[in-house]
């Protein structure tokens, strides 16, 4: 695939405009609180756009490259529900306001995609140079995939890093926020509010999750100009994401054992073409429909039994604090809310509707 200079630099124009329109425009001086229904328009907005970019890549560069890039915007955007719970624990740890929350994590994602180009400049170079980087990283998502599964239950924590640290220590930061404002006027100088620290908190604990993410997306494509779009259109669109999910990501107890087994199956498919490109005949070239199918089968496989399992989990608990078991041919929550109705227990009926 090759990509004119001039391409690059329109695509970086407009991911900039995008970036800029939704942080300077859109949400300027907007005191509101981001909720759930402009989380989902602004999501819808968002992956429409990511879908466009996809059908641009399908009419200009083929099918082939379409399917890289599609396979690996999911991949990105499913690596990155793990960062809306860290996320969640920077904000709450700094007690970030829920009218600021939209800014700070918007420039926050902006340092990050900034850090990840340089991630992916380097791979991509190192791809093209030696082939053996290919083992390298297969065997990394390998170890990552047995990391997850081996410690998904083991309670995550935010802890600073250097560059967080020494931000803290060296620059001038004021004890209360300013609104939505990273300056402010403090004691007669100029200082960073508290906004600032998060903003840069979220933008170099992400570094952190591309030590996986650039690796799996190489996986699929090693086309640098669509590994770069398809992590900035995830990216962009995480901020609506984190709003839109809210709690739901507790939810995904299955998630982490979904990610797993992408993980290992693209370091299989890494090590494997590193065997193939160093003349192994039986080492197969994994195709990429094959992996656009291994992908979205997993995803909804582990999302629809998380769900089915948060619901059995929710009936447990009603049919536990209330000792009235649901009848199995019926919806157990809403037969054993009505049941509680009939019985005159107004206090069963409110702990129902919490479990469903």
């Amino acid at each position: 695939m090759s990509v004119s200079p001039l391409v690059w630099s329109l695509t970086l124009v407009g991911i900039l405009a995008v970036i800029t329109i939704d942080l300077f425009v859109i949400h300027r001086n907007d005191t509101r609180e981001f909720t759930t229904r402009r989380a989902a328009f602004w999501s819808v907005i968002y992956i429409g756009l990511a879908v466009a970019f996809g059908l641009g890549v399908w009419a200009f560069s083929g099918g082939e490259y379409a399917a890289q890039y599609f396979g690996g915007f999911v991949t990105e955007k499913s690596l990155s529900v793990d960062n809306l719970f860290v996320f969640m624990v920077i904000l709450t740890r700094f007690a970030v306001p829920k009218h600021a929350q939209h800014t700070v994590l918007m420039a926050g994602i902006v340092i990050a995609l900034v850090l990840r180009g340089i991630f992916i400049a380097v791979g991509a170079a190192a791809i093209s140079q030696f082939t053996w980087v290919f083992f390298i990283f297969g065997g990394f998502l390998l170890w990552t995939a047995y990391g997850l599964v081996k410690g998904e239950d083991e309670e995550e924590e935010f802890k600073e890093n250097a560059l967080l640290r020494w931000t803290k220590r060296v620059v001038p930061t004021s004890d209360a926020y300013d609104g939505s404002r990273f300056l402010t006027r403090a004691g007669g100088r100029r200082m960073v509010t508290p906004l600032a620290i998060v903003m840069i908190a979220i933008g170099s604990t992400d570094v952190l999750f591309a030590l996986d993410s650039i690796p799996a997306i190489f996986g699929l494509t090693t086309e640098p100009y669509l590994v770069f779009t398809a992590n900035a259109f995830a990216l962009m669109g995480l901020v609506q994401l984190y709003f839109l999910l809210g709690g739901l990501t507790d939810r995904l107890v299955y998630l982490g054992k979904g990610l797993a087994f992408i993980l290992g199956f693209i370091g299989v498919k890494l090590i494997l073409h590193a065997m193939h490109e160093y003349g192994v005949s039986w080492a197969p070239e994994v195709p990429i429909w094959l992996s656009l199918a291994v992908i979205a089968g997993t995803l909804v496989a582990t999302t629809v039994l998380s769900l089915a399992a948060g619901r059995r989990a929710g009936v447990e608990k009603v049919e536990h604090e209330t000792g009235v078991t649901a009848p199995q041919d019926q919806n157990p929550v809403l037969e054993s809310r009505s049941t509680a109705v009939s019985e005159g227990d107004s206090t069963y009926g409110h702990r129902a509707d919490r479990g469903a």
